[in-house]
Formats: C-alpha cells, sequence, structure tokens
C-alpha cells in the first residue's frame, strides 16, 4: 500500500446535500480519493469524535462524494457539520467492482446503493446494458432516484419499499426471481445489508450468474491490521470491500448469519 494512502489529509467540505431524512451527502477534496475506483472507500475522521469507513459515492475532478446514514455517535454528529468545516481523510481503500462487459444487473439496499450508482455511471459510460434495483422501508428513505433515472436504460429501475409507499411493495430481493427467469445476465452487482446481499448470492447461485459483493463490516483501520471486519479467511478492508463469487462461496457459513462485535465477540447479523 502507497504511505501517502494512509496518511491523513485534512480537508473542508465543499458541500452537504440531504439525499433522505436520515441520509446526507458530503463532498470534499481530496486528490487521491478522487482516483478512486467504484467499491473503494476511505476512512473519514470527524475531530474530537471518531474516524469512520464511507463506500465513495462519485468522484470529479479533484472532489470525492460519500453518502452517510446517521446512525451512531460519530455519524451523527457529521450530519451536524457544515460547509467549511474541516474532516480528515485517509484512502482510498480496498478494491474495486470489475466492469464486466455484457448485461448487468445492479442491487442495493439503502446507502448501499451508492457505490453502485457510481459503478452505473461507468458502465453507462461504456455503452453497458444494465438494470437496477434498489429498496428502502418506505419512499422518503430511497436513495439517488433521479441520478438513476438519467442512468438507466428506460423501464429497467425498479424500486421497492417494504410498506408500498413507492414502487413494489415487497423486499429488495423479490424482483430478481422474476429477473433472473426472464432475462441472461452476465454478472450481478450488489451492495446493502448483508442479509440482503446472502440472498442475492442464494439467488445467483441458483441461476448460474456471477456476482461481486460489496459487504460492510466493522472497520477501525482499514489498512488490515485490526482484525475487526473478519469473514472467513478474508479481512474485508483488505481482501474486499469487493468479493466475487469464489471468495463469497468460502465464506457462506457465515455471511448473513454473524459478524464481530466491537468487543470482539461474534454477534448475529
Amino acid at each position: 500500500m502507497r504511505t501517502e494512502l494512509n496518511t491523513l489529509r485534512t480537508t473542508p467540505i465543499l458541500s452537504v446535500k440531504t439525499e433522505s431524512p436520515t441520509v446526507k451527502t458530503f463532498t470534499l477534496t481530496d486528490k487521491l480519493c478522487a482516483k478512486a475506483q467504484p467499491g473503494q472507500f476511505l476512512m473519514l475522521w470527524i475531530p474530537q469524535v471518531d474516524e469512520i469507513p464511507l463506500s465513495i459515492m462519485n468522484t470529479e475532478g479533484n472532489t470525492v462524494a460519500v453518502s452517510v446514514k446517521a446512525v451512531g455517535d460519530a455519524t451523527r454528529h457529521l450530519h451536524q457539520m457544515k460547509k467549511g468545516d474541516t474532516v480528515g481523510v485517509r484512502g482510498p481503500f480496498g478494491n474495486s467492482f470489475t466492469e464486466t462487459r455484457g448485461k448487468v444487473l445492479l442491487v442495493g439496499g439503502g446507502t448501499g446503493t451508492a457505490p453502485l450508482l457510481f459503478l452505473a455511471k461507468r458502465l453507462q459510460a461504456a455503452s453497458k446494458r444494465l438494470a437496477f434495483v434498489i429498496g428502502a422501508k418506505t419512499k422518503n428513505e430511497l436513495l439517488f432516484i433521479s441520478d438513476l433515472n438519467h442512468v438507466c436504460p428506460e423501464k429497467s429501475l425498479i424500486t421497492t419499499t417494504e410498506d408500498g409507499t413507492y414502487g413494489l411493495q415487497c423486499l429488495v430481493t423479490e424482483p430478481l426471481t422474476r429477473l433472473l427467469a426472464e432475462q441472461n445476465f452476465d454478472m450481478i452487482y450488489t451492495c446493502g445489508p448483508e442479509l440482503m446481499v446472502s440472498k442475492i448470492f442464494a439467488l445467483a447461485e441458483q441461476h448460474g450468474v456471477p456476482v461481486e459483493a460489496s459487504l460492510e463490516r466493522l472497520m477501525r483501520c482499514g489498512i488490515g491490521l485490526c482484525g475487526s471486519c473478519v469473514i472467513g479467511k478474508y479481512r474485508v478492508c483488505k481482501d474486499g470491500p469487493v468479493f466475487n463469487s469464489s471468495q463469497l462461496r468460502q465464506v457462506k457459513d457465515e455471511l448473513g448469519i454473524s459478524k464481530l462485535g466491537f468487543d470482539g465477540n461474534r454477534i448475529p447479523v
């Protein structure tokens, strides 16, 4: 790993955009993270609070954007920060999605949609054929609908909500059974809650479609030293966060079942 990637750089917040009642997108200047590929992540330091891993949602020029849900102390503090406030950045870290030729299906849940939107823009630019399925509990938690409508071909974006307030009333995994039966995909890309990823992987295995999944686990260091993000023989921050079908088969006894908690003990996902 290049030393400069792991060196903390302080930078001002350029802009803050509200995506939903619980999610905001923060844009920063950082020339190293601006070179990131879809699927990679950065470590964001909130002064006097904590450092957290975040998937990269977009890059443009020397800027990088991350979408953050307020779920804990650090993210709630970040949500209170404004344009001009200073944060710290390390990265980019980890591997990236491979840009597969052919027809692809992207499935995102919650803020897991962010790196997939980044990828979809790349795939669209290369004239790839793609379909996108996103899900949330309710309408106001669905993310990036406008962006995805611009990226996805007509009628290739499927939205689901658990309460039926927008799109199909079901879990995000339910439309996949029909899609995989009716269409031939060359690759499935997915990111979101691990239970969702586990179900998508199982469906893909049934239909013989390869998968690349970005996994979300507890990350403290981001460079493979602390071991908090271990799944099977892999360290998510160092060996991932993107894992292919072959790797997912090796960790299927843990995927969507258990993970390490803050105290190092194994807990249910």
